[in-house]
């Protein structure tokens, strides 16, 4: 069975940091792109930024740029997303996502797995 479980989400005040991680299994993780997403209440889902699958290629979407950072760990199958100089306009709920490809800060392929999701809360 497929699995993506997300944590590391929480209440953080603005300026301040978090770690998210997406821990994979049931597939070959070696195999697949992550990708992490967000949803806030009354917006559309937008990716955020995704890996590829030997981790050496990271796309951000523009808003998170210099402040948000991807990285995989494959002999752990997990993924992780560090959160640096979090800003109110961060509060989401942060899905992490597999596939077979980034197309730029989305994942995509033949079909996309999705984890649970952490609720994300920067107070200002």
């Amino acid at each position: 069975e497929v699995q993506l479980v997300e944590s590391g989400g929480g209440l953080v005040q603005a300026g301040g940091s978090l770690r998210l991680s997406c821990a994979a299994s049931g597939f070959t993780f070696d195999d697949y792109a992550i990708g992490w997403f967000r949803q806030a209440p009354g917006k559309e889902r937008e990716g955020v930024s995704c890996i590829s699958r030997s981790g050496g290629s990271t796309y951000y979407v523009h808003s998170v740029k210099g402040r948000f950072t991807i990285s995989k760990d494959n002999a752990k199958n997990t993924v992780y997303l560090q959160m640096n100089s979090l800003k109110p306009e961060d509060t989401a709920v942060y899905y992490c996502a597999a596939d077979r490809l980034c197309y730029s800060e989305y994942v995509g392929g033949r079909k996309t797995y999705w984890g649970q999701g952490t609720q994300v809360t920067v107070s200002s």
